[in-house]
């Protein structure tokens, strides 16, 4: 035997433990190891009084959470800003808390504070919880190179793809009933607009809001975000969006894709000067009356089936730039009819419709209330209605005051959708198909209001809401990059629809998340806790993490 000594201490001991490993020292002993693997015995010994005796379960999401968080490259710009800056708190650490919370159980910025002892290792190690409210100035201060940095690493580690970019505006309420006032200067002119304001809460709130636009890439995956006082209009929010964000990213030529309440000239303008395209739909209404008598005319549709139909055509427009200066364009102009559209404005209608349709039947029947009068006034002839009031002159003699023109125009344009674009070689369907794809936005708008929780909104500055609101973003992009994870297993042939809605919804990933746990023995053992063991062990599997049935040690 002394001839196979290494001359390190306790040789034969480790021997006999090679042995039992399944490796010997002596490779010529291999052959009379045996080939099962002898399974770990725990020898753990609790007695009465013993803290351990009585569970407290730790997160383990950081586990999954720190590498995303690495990969936006998030990590290395907090620790860049604290070194530059002379913080002496836990920047990174504190940005961690409030990101991962926002996932895991949202919460005012005080209470993630206070769930930082909730994780195995805690995130934050400086004691200040005050320091969140610093931190929030920080984010807001950097948002400009968070954006930046998010893309720059998105591009490099996941992959950015621009070649669609979309982009809505959503709005979020504040528990409280005035606006804020404006800032005003020594004469009292306004320097500066208050951000929480009354407007068109997309919730039906009757409190103040603020405004959000989104960009999104093709991917599903957030670019950037702006805010807006909450009585900004959502056209009056896309050049200064893009001016502030996607202008400064270094992004290749993109598409546009965005809804009617942002169509306007200057907009278009904006956009194609950038050296990029669009997408946008744009209201039939607000269309001319050659343009509308285009739409209901059934020469050139292709029908490809009962329930679908378009058509389209190049025109030249005129419209006004940034300058205020009149140019012409060319524009695709694409229209389709839908059948679910057709009959959603059908059943949207049907009170009216049928109302009209007593009236005309027996026309002498009916007294009409005022309210009835305002919501059927845009189909009166403007000769029969009071001109100070707005009322019917004679609502005994309504049947004859019916315009019957706009009526049947009203009605021949149910179900039909225009789009404009400045792709005039892009086929109609692809365009169509394109614009669809603005429904990912809506979707993401939802994860931020139902799984991360992101309103109401209860910090107060301007600051530290945009900075509530940039927090979020980081969260919803963390989010999605997990969930892109998710969907390796999907095959190889699946379609576009399927491909996007295949995996783990946010919802469902942030609940594994959040009941992945440890909990704690002495000796330094740990056994995980899932209220769904094969549900983790499937997310697991995509960040190639295989889950054993086994005690594990610090």
């Amino acid at each position: 035997m002394s001839r196979f000594n290494d001359g390190k201490p306790d040789y034969l001991k480790r021997l006999k433990q090679s042995f039992k490993d399944g490796n010997p020292l002596i490779p010529a002993l291999n052959d009379y190891v045996e080939t099962s693997v002898r399974p770990e015995i725990y020898n753990i010994q609790l007695t009465k009084g013993d803290i351990s005796c009585i569970g407290e379960p730790k997160h383990l999401a950081p586990c999954i959470l720190d590498p995303c968080f690495s990969a936006l490259g998030l990590d290395e710009l907090f620790a860049s800003i604290k070194h530059s800056s002379k913080i002496q708190y836990d920047l990174q650490g504190i940005v961690r808390l409030l990101t991962y919370e926002r996932l895991l159980k949202p919460d005012s910025k005080i209470a993630a504070m206070g769930r930082n002892n909730s994780y195995v290792t805690p995130l934050v190690k400086s004691k200040n919880d005050d320091n969140v409210y610093d931190v929030l100035d920080v984010i807001f201060q950097n948002r400009s190179k968070i954006f930046k940095r998010i893309n720059s690493n998105i591009s490099k580690n996941i992959g950015r793809n621009v070649s669609n970019v979309y982009y809505d505006v959503t709005n979020f309420f504040f528990e409280r009933d005035l606006p804020d006032d404006d800032i005003t200067d020594e004469d009292g002119n306004s320097i500066e607009k208050g951000l929480r304001k009354m407007g068109v809460s997309k919730e039906n709130r009757k409190q103040p809001i603020v405004q959000m636009g989104l960009f999104l890439d093709d991917n599903g995956i957030p670019i950037s975000i702006e805010m807006f006082p909450g009585n900004t209009l959502d056209h009056l929010t896309l050049r200064t969006a893009m001016k502030n964000t996607v202008n400064d990213l270094d992004l290749n030529r993109f598409i546009l894709v965005s809804g009617r309440g942002v169509y306007s000239g200057t907009n278009i303008c904006h956009v194609i000067n950038n050296g990029n395209g669009y997408i946008v739909s744009k209201s039939i209404k607000k269309s001319t009356g050659s343009d509308r008598q285009w739409i209901v005319e059934q020469d050139g549709y292709t029908e490809e089936s009962p329930d679908f139909k378009y058509k389209s055509k190049i025109a030249e427009v005129t419209v006004t730039d940034e300058d205020g200066k009149k140019k012409k364009i060319k524009q695709k102009v694409v229209v389709y009819w839908n059948r679910k559209f057709y009959e959603r404005e059908r059943r949207e209608n049907r009170n009216f419709i049928e109302f009209i349709d007593k009236l005309r039947s027996n026309p002498n029947g009916f007294r009409v209330t005022a309210a009835q009068s305002r919501s059927i006034r845009k189909y009166i002839r403007k000769e029969m209605l009071n001109k100070n009031t707005g009322e019917i002159v004679d609502s005994q003699e309504l049947l004859s005051m019916i315009d019957d023109e706009k009526l049947n125009e009203f009605k021949e344009l149910m179900g039909y959708y225009q789009i404009v674009s400045s792709e005039l070689d892009t086929s109609a369907k692809e365009i169509i198909e394109k614009y669809h794809g603005l429904t990912r936005i809506e979707d993401q708008f939802r994860e931020m209001k139902s799984t991360l929780e992101a309103r109401p909104i209860y910090v107060r500055t301007s600051e530290h809401i945009k900075a509530h609101l940039i927090v979020c973003f980081i969260s919803l992009t963390m989010l999605r990059v997990l969930q892109l994870k998710t969907q390796k297993s999907i095959p190889a042939n699946a379609d576009k629809d399927t491909y996007w809605f295949y995996g783990m919804s946010g919802n469902k990933l942030t609940n594994i998340l959040y009941d992945w746990k440890a909990d704690m023995f002495s000796g330094d053992y740990y056994r995980m806790i899932h209220s769904d063991v094969d549900e983790l062990k499937k997310f697991l599997s995509a960040f190639e993490v295989e889950l054993e049935y086994k005690l594990y040690s610090i």
